[in-house]
C-alpha cells in the first residue's frame, strides 16, 4: 500500500500509454536480390592478389598455375600457414616456396546452412572443414566440395586443389575423393 502524499503536495499522477494496436503486415513480395559481379572490397571474401596489393602475390600466382603452396624457412625448417613474408621463429625474410601435398583427411567439418559470404548465397548449404595434409605438419581450413555435407565423415580423404574465380583470381579448396 502506498503512503499518502505530504501535506500541501499532490500525489503525482501516473498514466500508462496504451500499447499500439498489433496488426499483421500485408504480405508483399520480397524484392529479388541481385549480387553484383564484383563485390565491394570490404565485403569480398577472396583477397586481392596482385603484386600491388600484397607481398604474397607469389602464392596467388602459383594458385593460377594449379599449385597450392606455402613458405618454409631454410634456417629453421619451419613450414608456415598461411604463407608469410617473414619467419615467425627467426624473423628471417629469406623464405622458400614449397608445394603442399595434394591429399589429406578431414579432421573436422561443418555445414554453412545460412549467412554465406557475399557471392556464395546460391551455394548454401555447403561444407567447410579442417584438413590434415598427408606428410605435412599443417592443418588447413577451407571449403569441401564434391559431396553433400550430409555424406561427409571425419577421416574422409580429400584432395587439395586450386580453382579459378569468375573475376580471374584463384583460390584453393578441398574435393572429396571417391
Amino acid at each position: 500500500m502506498s503512503e499518502p502524499a505530504p501535506p500541501g503536495r499532490k500525489r503525482p499522477r501516473v498514466t500508462v500509454a496504451p500499447a499500439p494496436p498489433t496488426s499483421v503486415p500485408s504480405e508483399r513480395p520480397r524484392p529479388k536480390v541481385v549480387v553484383a559481379p564484383s563485390p565491394p572490397f570490404l565485403l569480398d571474401f577472396f583477397p586481392l592478389q596482385g603484386a600491388g596489393q600484397t607481398r604474397l602475390s607469389r602464392f596467388y600466382d602459383r594458385l593460377k598455375e594449379g599449385r597450392v603452396s606455402t613458405t618454409c624457412c631454410p634456417r629453421d625448417g619451419e613450414v608456415h600457414w598461411p604463407p608469410r613474408v617473414a619467419c615467425p621463429i627467426c624473423h628471417g625474410e629469406e623464405l622458400e616456396w614449397i608445394d603442399l601435398p595434394e591429399h589429406g583427411r578431414i579432421y573436422a567439418f561443418s555445414a554453412v546452412l545460412g549467412g554465406a559470404p557475399l557471392g556464395m548465397e546460391a551455394d548454401v548449404p555447403f561444407a567447410v572443414g579442417l584438413v590434415d595434409l598427408a606428410g605435412s605438419p599443417l592443418r588447413l581450413f577451407g571449403r569441401i566440395v564434391g559431396r553433400p555435407w550430409t555424406a561427409l565423415k571425419i577421416g574422409d580423404e580429400v584432395r587439395l586443389e586450386s580453382y579459378p574465380l569468375a573475376d580471374g583470381r584463384s583460390f584453393y579448396r578441398f574435393r572429396a575423393v571417391g
